[in-house]
C-alpha cells in the first residue's frame, strides 16, 4: 500500500524514516502519474521491508514540491536518513523502478 503524504506529515513519514523513502510527486490531473501507480502499488507489497513508497499530491502540496524543485511530473525522489539521495522523472518501466531503489539501498 502507498502511503499518503502531506505537509503535515512528510517530515515523521519521510525525514524522520529509519527505512529509505521512495517519494512519488504527482497530481491527479498527470496521466504518466496514474500509469505509474498500479507499477508503485506492487513494488510497495513486494518491498514493504525494505523501503516506503509513498505519493504527494503537489497541487495540495505545492510548499513542498517547490523545496525539493520538482518542476515536472512525475518526479521520484528517493529519501535516506532525512536527505534525499537520488531522483529520476518520468513514467518507468517496473525494473527501472526497481533498479533505481536498489543502487540506493
Amino acid at each position: 500500500m502507498l502511503t499518503q503524504l502531506t505537509s503535515e506529515n512528510f517530515e515523521t513519514e519521510v525525514l524522520n524514516n529509519e527505512m529509505p523513502v521512495l517519494v512519488d510527486f504527482w497530481a491527479k490531473w498527470c496521466g504518466p502519474c496514474k500509469m505509474v501507480k498500479p507499477v508503485l502499488e506492487e513494488l510497495a507489497d513486494e518491498m514493504g521491508g525494505t523501503v516506503v513508497i509513498a505519493q504527494l499530491d503537489i497541487d495540495e502540496n505545492q510548499e513542498l514540491a517547490y523545496r525539493y524543485q520538482v518542476s515536472s511530473i512525475p518526479t521520484f525522489i528517493l529519501f535516506k536518513n532525512g536527505q534525499m539521495a537520488d531522483r529520476m522523472m518520468g513514467a518507468m518501466p517496473k525494473s527501472a523502478f526497481q533498479s533505481f531503489i536498489e543502487r540506493n539501498l
